[in-house]
């Protein structure tokens, strides 16, 4: 874990070895200042030697002035590799999400992909920084100045060296306890901000069902574990500073009575009781150094755990060696194909299904709530991989395909229709990046998407607000089907693209396809019959299998499921696909 996250410290290994050298440059500085301090008492002040006085006292701004410079190199060089270790994992972090599959971005929810970039990042920073500046000053500060007490008086170092056994115990004891808390924090943290982006999604639905009284009741009840758990935590941590408090003062006292009773008999000097309390005070404050860093690798464990999950996440979908680049055309084949959203295979969406769709046809499915349409179609751009079987494209195997090239080549219009921030042409260069403004224009006619682009102030340089909030949801689907055009596919899929739309320029799309992408394989997902029923061919499927395939009229008379919905969509007949049915 610890090995994962420290590989992306890369370009600022530099900065990850200055810092604690600078540290260890100013404990030097710190640890001669107490001696220099003892001279000028006893050869200076003690003799009336103004002489010693100025040359010591010179000499300690010296080596105040190095350790000043020392500890501000040690913050600006800590402070950039710390930062710099955020940037490169969160960079690393993104780009290895993109290259997940369906099936690993199953594993993390989106909330807790935010939290792990976002929070559980800044903890590994702040913990970071803290070990390269504290991590060697404390240790080094507290071992020196404990060498030094034992040589000048052994007798008052034993009360350091038992307050800090004593320390050390507590501060362990506690800080385990932090770390299981912080543990189980971070997941009330996923919890927390999952709620929120659910609310925030679906603010709309909230308002229609006037539900905004339960959401806020809901957000109440995880904040207010959230705030229970850092309670309990924060309780633990507030503990250990009174305790640390109450060690160094005791120690100064108890030094203070023992030196002076062993100035009265002669066996220590004022120079050297001062000293020694000089370097009791570094003792006990290093000693505090390092439970803050205790600390802040106990609250940073869970998150670099968290983060590392991420990190070693191995895309179960990659390309192969030696990858073809290029999609002979748009047949496809389905031959003997299982496939479950489950590792071990139980639970099959699909099963024994086997299919072949010529080039340039033009399919529809439709079929009820779990029957395995959208899974059916996932699987031919491999955004999942079947459990057995095989998947064709163009006569090859679809796992044999580079990766990009596949999905270029099948173009996908999903259920979800999403829109990013940004104009229509932008959102539709997603399609062809270089494709130009009359080519845009060109495909958005297609999709009938012109009609309402024309008549925004704008036009095409008309801002789309992020999700497409300000466009409805057909005009969404229409854009998003443009999108898709761009990409002059050998395979376009229409995965229920078409239900916001009205029937009527559902019609015109249709007739576009026939006429202007004759060469396209065209597969159309749909739940009204009349957006298939011209189709070449109509898949009708059940619980993850096929039961009938066939031209509209065929169906009408060979399949009772197809001819039962259409008759309830015409007027006559139950139609529920769902009676038979399976959720998905």
């Amino acid at each position: 874990m610890v090995k994962t996250i420290l590989k992306e410290v890369k370009d600022y290994t530099a900065d990850s070895i200055k810092t604690p050298l600078y540290m260890l440059l100013e404990v030097a500085m710190e640890m001669v200042i107490p001696l220099l301090m003892a001279n000028i008492i006893d050869e200076g002040v003690n003799k009336g030697d103004m002489s010693v006085i100025y040359t010591t006292g010179a000499l300690m701004l010296v080596m105040a002035g190095i350790g000043l410079f020392a500890g501000l190199r040690g913050g600006d060089t800590g402070a950039r590799a710390s930062a710099g270790l955020a940037k490169n994992l969160r960079q690393t972090m993104f780009e290895r999400i993109q290259t997940f599959s369906f099936s690993n971005i199953d594993k993390f929810s989106s909330a807790s992909l935010i939290t792990r970039l976002t929070t559980d990042v800044t903890n590994i920073q702040n913990a970071y920084q803290m070990v390269l500046r504290l991590g060697a000053r404390a240790p080094a500060s507290l071992i020196v100045a404990m060498i030094m007490s034992f040589i000048i008086s052994p007798e008052l170092a034993s009360v350091y060296l038992v307050a800090v056994i004593v320390l050390g115990i507590i501060l362990t004891i506690g800080l385990l306890s932090v770390r299981k808390i912080f543990s189980v924090l971070f997941e009330r943290y996923d919890k927390l901000n999952n709620s929120v982006q659910e609310n925030i999604t679906g603010m709309r639905v909230v308002k229609a069902y006037v539900r905004e009284e339960h959401e806020k009741s809901k957000f109440s009840e995880a904040s207010m574990r959230l705030a229970r758990q850092f309670k309990k935590g924060e309780g633990i941590i507030a503990f250990t500073a009174p305790v640390m408090m109450f060690a160094i003062y005791g120690c100064i006292l108890v030094i203070s009575w023992l030196g002076a009773n062993m100035i009265v008999s002669e066996t220590l000097t004022t120079g050297e009781l001062v000293s020694m309390l000089a370097y009791c005070m570094n003792i006990l404050i290093s000693l505090m150094m390092l439970s803050v860093i205790f600390l802040m690798i106990a609250i940073s464990t869970a998150s670099m755990k968290r983060v590392s999950e991420v990190l070693t996440e191995e895309a179960d979908i990659v390309n192969p060696e030696n990858p073809i680049e290029e999609v002979p055309d748009g047949s496809i084949d389905f031959r003997e194909v299982d496939f479950s959203y489950n590792q071990d295979g139980s639970g099959k969406v699909l099963e024994n299904v086997s299919l072949h769709i010529n080039k340039g046809e033009t399919i529809g499915i439709i079929g009820g709530t779990g029957s395995g349409k959208t899974t059916l179609v996932n699987l031919i751009s491999r955004l999942y991989d079947v459990n057995s079987g095989e998947v064709l494209v163009g006569g090859v195997n679809v796992k044999n395909y580079d990766l990009a090239v596949l999905r270029k080549e099948v173009s996908h219009v999903l259920q979800a229709n999403v829109l990013f921030s940004g104009t229509i042409y932008e959102n539709l260069r997603w399609g062809d990046v270089d494709a130009t403004d009359e080519e845009c224009e060109k495909m958005c006619k297609l999709a009938c998407a012109d009609e309402f682009i024309e008549r925004m102030p704008e036009g095409y340089n008309t801002k789309i607000e992020q999700g497409g909030t300000n466009v409805s949801g057909g005009q969404r689907q229409r854009l998003c089907i443009a999108r898709a055009l761009l990409r002059k596919p050998k395979v376009l899929i229409l995965d229920d693209s078409t239900s916001a739309v009205d029937t009527s320029t559902d019609a015109k799309i249709r007739k576009a396809f026939r006429e202007e992408i004759p060469g396209t394989t065209k597969i159309i997902i749909a739940q009204r019959v009349s957006s298939v029923q011209d189709a070449d061919r109509i898949i009708v499927m059940d619980d993850g299998a096929i039961t009938g395939i066939g031209t509209h009229e065929e169906l009408l008379i060979n399949n009772d499921i197809y001819k039962d919905v259409y008759e309830s969509q015409t007027g006559a007949g139950s139609g529920d696909f769902d009676e038979a049915g399976s959720e998905e």
